[in-house]
């Protein structure tokens, strides 16, 4: 896998041209999607932010459809090291698509939930919040962990009971590492498997809207 992964910004799909000065939402989708997957949430997001849908940098082994952030077959699949590259591609992104954004959320769902968390402790000082649904803190220590336990973000972690793709040794190292490392709230969906219900979202917008208000008020 390349060392230096790069985002395609001309597939990346905004909820509006004009969003000058606008908080400021990145959507990552998941194993196998892409930047159309998760575009139809905007209707269920509060009002008043600007929203980014990525398309992930790399293209799953055939026939899997859409796209991935880092391998999940072989001996390696899953692998902290391969999860921080995609990372590093998304905050490469990050550094020229959002240079007037007062402030970053990100929502990230299965693969895009594990980067989203990545990217949050490799740069903690610059997302205002991150929603993971259905993922997890991929394990291993990073330069930045000491300093994520100081700032303890605001992070929103929802999953489902009958999910059963996520391995159940990265749902129990997320329950133990997040409550160290954000100011976490979320929520375990009765009957929810790998996916996304009207519930949850409700929770979400809820979650983003004390975010918005945050920026707001500073």
């Amino acid at each position: 896998m390349s060392e230096n992964l790069t985002i395609d910004d001309t597939a990346t799909r905004w909820s509006s041209p004009d969003r000058g000065g606008m908080p400021l939402l990145v959507l990552l989708h998941g194993y196998g999607a892409d930047e159309h997957d998760l575009f139809g949430l905007v209707p269920y997001l509060p009002e008043g932010i600007a929203v980014a849908s990525v398309a992930a940098p790399l293209a799953p082994p055939w026939p899997m459809p859409g796209r991935s952030w880092y391998p999940i077959e072989g001996l390696d699949g899953r692998s902290s090291a391969a999860v921080t590259l995609a990372a590093e591609s998304f905050l490469r992104w990050l550094d020229t698509a959002a240079t007037e954004a007062p402030s970053i959320a990100l929502l990230g769902f299965s693969q895009g939930a594990a980067v989203s968390l990545q990217a949050l402790r490799l740069a903690p000082e610059r997302f205002g919040a991150v929603v993971a649904l259905s993922g997890y803190a991929s394990p291993g220590e990073l330069p930045n962990d000491e300093a994520l336990e100081e700032l303890r973000p605001p992070v929103f972690w929802g999953r489902g009971t009958h999910d059963d793709v996520i391995p159940p040794a990265l749902i129990d190292h997320t329950a133990q590492w997040l409550p160290t490392h954000s100011e976490l709230s979320g929520r375990v969906y009765t009957g929810l498997t790998h996916s996304i219900s009207e519930e949850e979202l409700t929770d979400v917008h809820r979650f983003l809207t004390k975010w918005l208000d945050g920026v707001a008020a500073s």
